[in-house]
């Protein structure tokens, strides 16, 4: 099967099997390797990446589920004002020790500050909830989040 994936804003016709998850199409086909696969379960958020601006795990779903969709990997995030924001807060935080959640964890906050400039606390606990860093980041994290908030609130 044909499927047209628009990644990184560049249309991509693929050839697949409608049930390849999309990950391995953005990994093996694509030469992406931002996302990382951890579980495989949709359970750890490495996979993230966004797809018509929502986050959306790709370890499971298939590719056939992105025909037509506008795809954005941790690659293709330093293109756009927020994601740039994003992933240099990261880096001025140390929000990032193995580094592996990182791409998932950077596309879920710019899909989240994407739909709300200013989220609260709970709401930023919740968008992270589904995400794994087994080495315990998440305090510069956070810090790495608020920072991108107040640079945007001082713009």
């Amino acid at each position: 099967m044909t499927v047209t994936l628009h990644v990184n804003g560049t249309e991509h016709k693929i050839e697949a099997d409608p049930a390849t998850p999309l990950i391995f199409v953005l990994r093996n086909q694509l030469g992406l390797t931002g996302v990382k696969l951890g579980c495989g379960l949709e359970q750890c958020g490495a996979c993230t990446v966004m797809a018509d601006g929502q986050s959306v795990l790709s370890c499971v779903k298939t590719v056939s589920e992105f025909n037509g969709t506008k795809i954005v990997t941790i690659e293709g995030l330093a293109a756009h004002a927020l994601g740039s924001a994003v992933q240099r807060a990261f880096v001025a935080e140390n929000a990032a020790q193995c580094g592996y959640c990182t791409p998932g964890m950077v596309s879920e906050v710019t899909a989240l500050l994407s739909a709300k400039p200013k989220p609260s606390r709970p709401e930023i606990i919740e968008a992270l909830n589904g995400h794994l860093c087994r080495c315990g980041s998440h305090t510069r994290i956070f810090k790495a989040i608020e920072r991108v908030v107040a640079e945007k609130s001082n713009a």
